[in-house]
């Protein structure tokens, strides 16, 4: 595991340059005052004004920031230290409520010894990591009683088809697989970049939908709200249009599938 770790660490590191001179992240606009929060998250957790909040897997912070300047006192954790060290940097710049901790999520009980009114992750996280049982543990253990956990994320079934050849939908990778990551070489990342990357390993896990509810139910969490949508917040095939800014579906009304879902859970 350590060599998975390794490897997407190095990409992961490597990366955050690049997405915060990207349009798509407009660091720019959020240092201006923009949100970068979608209406998902923000319909479902409403006012999060003076509760406390943590955010798993926060990257260089922007959306950690975004609760922070709706009145939340937040903590965001990333395994990157090069995007914790721009979390840092950004929020010296705006001086808001916010703090960051350089850790992985299953080492981070050896450094965060807190409970929050609100655990919140969202978009691309789930696929890093290796154990999504320890995961909904970890979730639960920084949960207060009462409290609630949150997730938006691309959906399981979106991952199965063909991203090289993507002139049409075809199947290509499993929705079911045992433990082994899958493994990807790639020279560029999904924001525009001006060069190559020199860091291309990077290993992804897939789990399905029916696995990352019962792990919340099984780390003793209340469901009370799954949402699936379908639209998706990049564009992730030719054949995508962009429905509202940021917003892409597909062109084709035949294409009629899930693309995001979002989990809402209590801990009683």
């Amino acid at each position: 595991m350590d060599e998975y770790l390794k490897a997407n660490l190095a990409r992961w590191n490597e990366t955050t340059a690049v997405h915060a001179k990207s349009s798509n992240y407009d660091l720019e606009g959020f240092l201006g005052g923009n949100n970068s929060l979608h209406k998902i998250e923000l319909e479902s957790l409403g006012s999060v004004k003076d509760k406390s909040l943590l955010h798993l897997q926060c990257q260089f912070g922007m959306d950690t920031i975004s609760w922070a300047r709706l009145g939340a006192n937040v903590v965001g954790v990333d395994f990157s230290d090069k995007s914790i060290k721009l979390a840092n940097e950004i929020n010296d710049n705006l001086k808001l409520p916010a703090r960051f901790i350089c850790s992985n999520i299953y080492d981070l009980p050896d450094v965060l010894d807190e409970e929050f009114d609100i655990v919140f992750t969202s978009y691309g996280v789930l696929c890093w990591l290796h154990d999504i049982e320890q995961w909904a543990k970890i979730v639960s253990k920084y949960l207060k009683k009462g409290g609630t956990f949150f997730i938006s994320e691309f959906h399981p079934f979106l991952w199965i088809f063909d991203d090289e050849n993507t002139s049409k939908l075809e199947y290509k990778y499993p929705y079911f697989y045992g433990k082994d990551p899958l493994h990807y070489k790639t020279e560029y990342t999904y924001t525009e970049q001006e060069k190559s990357l020199e860091k291309i390993d990077n290993y992804n896990w897939q789990h399905t939908f029916g696995t990352i509810i019962t792990s919340l139910v099984q780390a003793g969490l209340k469901i009370q709200e799954i949402k699936e949508y379908p639209h998706t917040y990049f564009k992730q095939f030719p054949f995508m249009e962009e429905k509202e800014k940021g917003v892409w579906t597909f062109k084709n009304d035949k294409y009629n599938l899930p693309l995001v879902f979002s989990i809402k859970a209590v801990k009683e």
